[in-house]
């Protein structure tokens, strides 16, 4: 079966949803954003693509946070350095855009993402986040970021490493600064993130903050990475599932 076939597609029935030009630091940025339609006050849920940068799967997800109650955003990340969604070389995306992405460009633009929705009357006062491969590590880093951040769920995020030489801080060099307990899923086969980097996390977290000694991490034996891409070929689909289940709960316990 072609994974093209577990595509899960996320109707807006109930929600107000659609793409708009986000503020940011030297101009606007492409993003996308769903919410309860009529509903002010919201926490807000940042969603923080893949390496593929804002394509229908993050917009999809927005959606299916929405349907959960929360006012949610992504942004198009990438898109100083280049348009993502025209590659189908990894190697050759991560190496000519992604490793030219600054953290501290990231952190900037998600600080915009949540004020641009309290503009709409959500609530910038309690703030939610999750991310995908790079969007899993920035996750980490910006509940490290935004004292506002009182949840995040991190899906197979790099813990001891980024994506390229711009990089220097990690997931593991923050567990004393997060501002919000996270919730890491990853995926047992995952070549790229070793199930010893979840290892030597947990560890680190037990060291931590607060919010640290409170996180979670979780270990699918059985997943590659992209585990929860419907639209890959890696999406497992239990897995993805029990992660949906878990990212429910936690926004529920703490969002």
């Amino acid at each position: 079966m072609n994974a093209s076939d577990h595509t899960i597609h996320t109707d807006t029935d109930g929600l107000e949803a659609g793409a708009f030009d986000l503020p940011v630091n030297g101009g606007t940025m492409q993003a996308y954003y769903a919410a309860p339609a009529g509903n002010k006050n919201l926490p807000v849920v940042l969603v923080v693509q893949e390496i593929f940068g804002l394509n229908e799967h993050t917009q999809d997800v927005c959606r299916r946070i929405a349907k959960l109650g929360y006012f949610a955003v992504g942004a198009n990340l990438y898109q100083r350095q280049g348009a993502a969604e025209t590659y189908t070389d990894i190697p050759k995306l991560i190496s000519e855009i992604v490793a030219k992405v600054p953290d501290e460009q990231v952190l900037s633009d998600l600080d915009s993402s949540v004020a641009w929705a309290a503009r709409q009357g959500a609530n910038a006062q309690r703030v939610g986040i999750t991310g995908f491969c790079w969007g899993g590590r920035l996750t980490w880093m910006y509940a490290a970021h935004n004292a506002n951040v009182r949840a995040g769920v991190a899906w197979y995020g790099k813990l001891t490493q980024g994506h390229g030489p711009l990089i220097k801080r990690n997931a593991v060099d923050i567990v004393g600064e997060l501002k919000g307990p996270v919730l890491g899923l990853y995926g047992g086969l995952d070549k790229s993130i070793p199930v010893a980097d979840v290892d030597i996390m947990r560890d680190k977290l037990k060291g931590g903050n607060e919010a640290a000694k409170a996180s979670e991490l979780v270990v699918y034996p059985e997943s590659d990475h992209a585990f929860f891409a419907d639209y890959r070929a890696n999406y497992r689909e239990p897995d993805a599932k029990d992660g949906w289940r878990r990212l429910t709960d936690w926004f529920k316990q703490y969002l």
